[in-house]
């Protein structure tokens, strides 16, 4: 791995508002990216809107304004929400930027030779600005599972892009992990739905049918069909083509994405780098979706968890820290209001925070603030911590941070520092003992701190503030306060029925 890196998240389509998927996309590039700058390394880390297509078209319409004023109000929205999320990000790309557009138009041109024009006839929904083949419609009884709504059946003359000019190489990438999807279930997955070798895509959409695009070059009746300038985004944010130093940074070294867009990933995106002769990038991470009571979010469901509301009523590292930990990062996982404040109140209010809270009052109490011997970090071995993080399994990591926490705290059980200051009266030699425990466990508190630093940045930093200086400030609040908002607090004194 050389010194500059790249990690990338798939643009949402500027046409709704920012939901718990896109989070996870950002979370997971921002832990892995916040991991190797604190091992001195250069990230570019990019983020941004998909904001051409027949849906954005089509909201903007519905509030009276042009597609561009909305997708200026939907790319602030964004913005604003994963700057929310405490999400340290390099690059934020629109697809209207007008250096993205030209440089769409370029690659088109350099696709030339796989590129072809035929009549299209099948199945086509807005929803996903994507095109389904028979079979997946009457698996689906002719209705998108995602969107509810019908298919509907197009028929109209596009241009194609030829993958089926890449299989082999596509598939070689794959298979030699040149290319590796993570996790290897699905990369088992996309080579089984690629068997009969890739299939050519429709690239371009007739005017009359998609009207707010980037025009085809040469052909003013056809407009570029959303993959195309999409999935081009992230070689055009570093400067493709023109711009010096984009080679710096590709190929990408991680590309975070949903499951549902890993054929557009690995079935597209691949043939279109390969046409430009340029590498693929070295790693697909394909996280899952997030259930509810181990139901599919929907709005019609009515089980759909809104993340602003989350991060207001419990902060962002909570939210950040449930999303890491709790949800799988290579499959589904599942929320709830009673897992969630349940891993607040008892994982981060008691395991973490009550031992940050106890270990700063008791130096305050028995040493008057002054950690007194040196606190030395590398209490713990972190080679099982470094070994998921560099695997990718970050809910892994944050398990083996808090195997460090649950130790920390039985060691203060065992060695009963408060038991050691009483001590002191009969005995002075005891004061150094004291000490001792104290930079031990202080100590232990700031490799945690380290280690949380991707995933819990402010709380992070808080336990280094209370810590790093050798003087405990007179001013720590807890970290987590208790909170009971969604569901019963069980300390809570019960109500006799009848009352």
């Amino acid at each position: 791995m050389g010194k500059n890196l790249y990690v990338t998240t798939a643009i949402p389509y500027a046409s709704g508002a920012p939901h718990i998927g896109h989070a996870i996309d950002y979370i997971l590039a921002d832990i892995w990216s916040r991991y190797w700058r604190q091992q001195g390394r250069e990230v570019r880390f990019q983020v941004g809107t998909d904001e051409h297509g027949n849906k954005v078209a089509a909201k903007a319409a519905a509030e009276n304004v042009t597609p561009q004023v909305y997708a200026d109000k939907m790319a602030g929205l964004y913005a604003e929400f994963i700057k929310k999320l405490n999400v340290e990000y390099t690059d934020f790309i629109r697809t209207t930027d007008p250096h993205h557009m030209g440089a769409v138009q370029y690659i088109w041109q350099q696709l030339l030779p796989h590129i072809y024009k035929s009549t299209y006839e099948g199945w086509y929904c807005m929803g996903h600005e994507a095109f389904f083949t028979d079979k997946e419609v009457e698996e689906t009884h002719g209705v998108c599972p995602d969107h509810q709504t019908p298919y509907q059946h197009v028929s109209e003359e596009n241009y194609f892009l030829r993958c089926s000019d890449f299989t082999d190489q596509v598939r070689e990438a794959i298979e030699s992990k040149k290319m590796q999807i993570i996790p290897e279930f699905r990369a088992k997955e996309f080579l089984d739905l690629m068997k009969d070798g890739l299939k050519d895509v429709s690239i371009s959409r007739p005017r009359k049918s998609l009207t707010w695009g980037v025009p085809v070059p040469g052909d003013p009746e056809q407009v570029m069909y959303v993959w195309l300038d999409a999935l081009a985004n992230y070689i055009t944010v570093l400067g493709y083509p023109d711009k010096p130093g984009w080679q710096d940074y590709w190929p990408a070294n991680v590309e975070v994405i949903g499951k549902d867009i890993l054929r557009f990933h690995a079935g597209i995106w691949p043939p279109m780098l390969l046409g430009l002769g340029l590498p693929l990038p070295k790693v697909l991470l394909v996280h899952g979706h997030v259930n509810s009571g181990g139901v599919k979010m929907s709005k019609t469901v009515g089980n759909v968890v809104d993340p602003n509301q989350l991060i207001d009523e419990y902060g962002v590292d909570a939210f950040r820290y449930y999303f890491a930990r709790h949800i799988p990062t290579q499959d589904d996982g599942d929320f709830t209001w009673e897992k969630f404040e349940s891993a607040y109140n008892g994982e981060l209010g008691n395991d973490l925070g009550n031992l940050v809270q106890r270990v700063a009052s008791m130096v305050t109490r028995y040493q008057a603030g002054v950690i007194g011997a040196e606190a030395v970090t590398g209490e713990h071995d972190m080679s099982a911590y470094r070994a998921f993080m560099e695997q990718y399994a970050f809910d892994r990591a944050l398990d083996e941070i808090w195997e460090n926490v649950r130790a920390l705290n039985q060691y203060l059980e065992n060695v009963k520092p408060w038991e050691i200051a009483k001590a002191i009266e009969k005995n002075a030699e005891e004061k150094d003992h004291l000490e001792e425990v104290l930079a031990h466990t202080t100590g232990s508190l700031l490799q945690i701190a380290t280690e949380l630093q991707p995933f819990m940045p402010a709380t992070a930093a808080e336990i280094s503030r209370l810590f790093a200086s050798g003087v405990v400030p007179g001013d720590a609040a807890p970290l987590f306060p208790r909170r009971y908002i969604h569901t019963p607090d069980p300390r809570a004194p019960k109500v006799p029925q009848g009352a």
